[in-house]
């Protein structure tokens, strides 16, 4: 199934909405029951379903912060995501971030994957 712009675009907005208000019993809206979620593109612990997804998410649920979203690519069942995140509490900190996603033909996310940068660290294999 080919996903439009705007379901990818209404999808980020669920999903902030779930993050931001710590609601784990989104989950289930946004994920396939056996969803993927790659923390990295190198998690060597890659989470796999509903129960694990919970579970990561409620680690932060006093986490306070401001994200913009820019939609950069749909082709077909995949879209390419581009993010800025400001955490403002418990600790101040940001990050860039690139969410590749595959949706189902249900309009839920079965793989997520994620590129997230910190200013200060390195970019390159030299260091």
């Amino acid at each position: 199934m080919a996903m439009e712009r705007e379901a990818v675009a209404h999808w980020v907005a669920a999903y902030e909405r779930a993050w931001r208000d710590a609601d784990a019993d989104a989950v289930a809206q946004l994920f396939t029951p056996e969803a993927r979620y790659a923390r990295s593109p190198y998690d060597p612990e890659v989470l796999v379903g509903h129960d694990a997804i919970r579970e990561f998410w409620t680690v932060d649920e006093d986490a306070t912060f401001t994200m913009t979203a820019a939609l950069l690519a749909v082709d077909d069942d995949v879209a390419v995501v581009r993010l800025e995140v400001r955490y403002t509490a418990p600790r101040e900190q940001e990050y860039r971030d690139l969410w590749v996603l595959r949706f189902a033909p249900d309009g839920r996310v079965s793989d997520f994957e994620e590129w997230a940068y910190w200013p200060g660290r390195t970019w390159t294999a030299a260091s």
